[in-house]
């Protein structure tokens, strides 16, 4: 490792340092995790099984059922979750309720 005087360094060079120091440290832990689940993976391998068996594995995300869907064109619907679609702010705001568009 080199040794750096800091205090000879300018305020734009310590700052390109410490970016510098903070994504290597972010690449290290990475590299140091991939290492660790490789070994998971060979030894998991090795007794005839995958890790994501052992550990479950990610877990499946499914879309949320429609709730609403726009009175004239059926192929808009929304789930009552996230954000508002236009549509449903468009008829909203002409003084219409959720209501009107529930399935």
């Amino acid at each position: 490792m080199t040794n750096t005087n800091l205090e000879n360094l300018s305020i734009k060079e310590l700052k390109q340092l410490q970016k510098d120091a903070t994504k290597a440290v972010a690449s290290f832990e990475d590299r140091k995790r991939a290492g660790v689940i490789a070994e998971l993976e060979a030894v998991a391998q090795k007794h005839g099984y995958k890790l994501a068996d052992l550990t479950g594995g990610k877990k499946a995300k499914f879309a949320s059922p429609a709730k609403y869907k726009h009175p004239e064109d059926s192929s808009l619907t929304w789930s009552g979750r996230g954000r508002q679609p236009n549509w449903i702010k468009d008829e909203l705001s002409t003084g219409k309720s959720l209501i009107d568009f529930a399935i």
